[in-house]
């Protein structure tokens, strides 16, 4: 287990009066200054009577390959500290991110990454693809772990019962990836599962350096694409499908041919 971060006064640790103001249904956005993660807002669900706090974020939402990844990482109350080097994922290497996964997961009370697919990314819109990645996630979750607030990175509330209705209530954080450990936490445990996933299909698709780009645009990515066209884990509804041109060899996904499923 890697040592857990102590509170350090003036950096990791701030007064619950440094944060935003909280309007219910509404997103408010992260300190600007704020780089470092701690735990002063899941403190604050903690102190309102609650036992467990989540943290949510998403991967992949700008990709033009592979699933789309929701991680929730769920924190009981009482838990000291957090895994030294802990940060949003975007902030940390890939290395690192990989170090970090095994301290995080077990860091955490419970956690889960769910799925959407590229199919369900064109078929649904990307909202409605983030709420089904999360149901999935949340179905994951035995019923004892399951949170009373969930502390969402971003301006939209994707949370929802995996099943029936449950008393929750959904905290929207502009930037809370920087601020949260929860959903730092998060972040990490779905952009390593995601990149795993990635990296798997890698030697499926020759060329696309999957297992260098997981699915996101890169010059090789690019290049592949202008000569070999979309592969089935495209998301072929994206705007950037609209430049390419296909060629008597190109393969082009059909989004309504069904999963795995191709036309030339």
């Amino acid at each position: 287990m890697v040592p857990h971060e102590a509170p350090r006064k003036g950096t990791s640790e701030v007064s619950s009066s440094s944060l935003p103001e909280r309007v219910a249904g509404e997103a408010v956005r992260a300190p600007a200054h704020r780089r470092d993660p701690d735990l002063t807002r899941e403190r604050l669900v903690w102190r309102a009577g609650h036992d467990l706090v989540a943290g949510v974020d998403e991967v992949g939402r700008g990709a033009w390959a592979g699933p789309l990844s929701v991680g929730v990482a769920i924190v009981k109350a009482g838990v000291r500290g957090f895994p030294r080097g802990l940060r949003d994922s975007k902030q940390i290497s890939e290395a690192r991110r990989e170090e970090l996964f095994d301290p995080v997961s077990a860091w955490c009370a419970a956690w889960a990454v769910g799925h959407a697919s590229p199919e369900e990314c064109d078929s649904l819109g990307m909202n409605q693809a983030l709420r089904v990645a999360a149901g999935r996630a949340l179905a994951a979750i035995a019923p004892p772990h399951m949170p009373g607030v969930f502390l969402v990175d971003g301006d939209l509330d994707f949370v929802g019962p995996p099943e029936g209705e449950w008393e929750h209530e959904v905290q929207l954080l502009v930037g809370g990836d920087a601020i949260c450990a929860s959903i730092a936490a998060a972040s990490v445990l779905a952009k390593v599962t995601r990149d795993r996933i990635m990296r798997d299909l890698a030697g499926s698709y020759p060329g696309f350096d999957f297992d260098r780009n997981k699915g996101y645009p890169s010059p090789a990515h690019r290049a592949a694409l202008g000569r070999d066209g979309l592969t089935p884990i495209h998301r072929a509804s994206w705007s950037y499908v609209e430049r390419i041109q296909p060629g008597p060899n190109r393969l082009v996904r059909d989004p309504s041919a069904g999963r795995g499923r191709a036309r030339r």
